[in-house]
């Protein structure tokens, strides 16, 4: 069946069945959703930290709700007609969590998500170690991902961190089995050479997504031949905006005068993010103004 979300859905499975990585824009509301769109990003991203600060203004301890969650998707779905990746943490809880979030979030718009394999929230005692689950359980929380899917063009990622956390080895296997599950991406978080995303590489013809490399990986020749086909740059563009409303802020309270304060959007810059020329004709024409 078709929804107004088919198109994007197809937009990044094309990316994804391409031959050349893109690197995603970092959203976190409606309106970095649209200035990614008028900047020509292929895809965007929100991030499970990212979300947690912007409808929590909390660190990424995983106090954010899937409802939550989903209505921010939701919104930035709404505003824009970009493809939207969201990173889905550990799919709220358990293999049948998981199926709920696919649920919501396919319902909300969203064109792919990841599920992980880390064990979260944090349980008691870690010390702030990371683990992963089993790759068993990692297994099955993605066989029931694809399950939950309703949508065949809803393109779903198996994520993990095990490069970082229990080696390369590890991360061979686990990718090896989540490979088997149906997914239709590997999304590896924390790969730190070259090395590593070429030993993958021998276990899995499936597309890569790659989120926390160095900047020795972001070589786009190396990238294309090795089956990444997108690779988040990080979360700058929310950082950037607190300290711009900090910086404003307290240049106000510092006693500045709103009229000389520096960086601020040009009005013709607020009505394009805001689609103004849209509500004046909707304005007009249903409104009789």
């Amino acid at each position: 069946m078709t929804s107004r979300f088919t198109d994007r859905r197809q937009r990044l499975r094309a990316i994804l069945a391409g031959n050349r990585c893109v690197h995603p824009a970092s959203v976190f509301d409606a309106m970095s959703a649209r200035i990614a769109e008028d900047l020509g990003f292929e895809t965007i991203m929100l991030a499970g930290s990212v979300g947690s600060q912007a409808v929590l203004g909390a660190p990424d301890n995983i106090t954010l709700t899937l409802s939550e969650f989903a209505g921010l998707g939701n919104r930035i779905c709404r505003a824009c007609e970009v493809p939207l990746i969201v990173d889905a943490d550990h799919g709220y809880g358990n293999a049948l969590s998981v199926m709920r979030t696919v649920e919501e979030l396919e319902m909300a718009g969203i064109s792919g998500l990841s599920i992980e394999d880390t064990m979260l929230p944090e349980p008691f005692g870690s010390g702030g170690t990371a683990r992963l689950i089993s790759i068993e359980e990692g297994a099955g929380k993605m066989r029931a991902a694809v399950a939950a899917r309703r949508d065949p063009l809803l393109v779903i990622a198996g994520r993990t961190s095990a490069t970082a956390i229990t080696g390369l080895d590890d991360a061979k296997a686990r990718v090896a089995a989540y490979s088997k599950t149906g997914v239709d991406a590997i999304f590896l978080a924390g790969v730190k050479s070259r090395a590593d995303v070429e030993a993958i590489r021998t276990v899995t013809s499936l597309p890569l997504i790659l989120g926390g490399v160095p900047g020795a990986l972001m070589d786009h020749g190396f990238l294309d031949a090795n089956g990444v086909r997108v690779c988040l740059q990080g979360h700058q563009p929310i950082q950037a905006a607190v300290q711009a409303v900090y910086a404003t802020m307290k240049a106000l309270r510092d006693g500045a005068d709103p009229a000389k304060l520096p960086g601020l959007a040009s009005s013709e810059t607020m009505r394009r993010v805001t689609r103004a020329d849209d509500y004046d004709r909707w304005t007009k024409d249903f409104l009789g103004g």
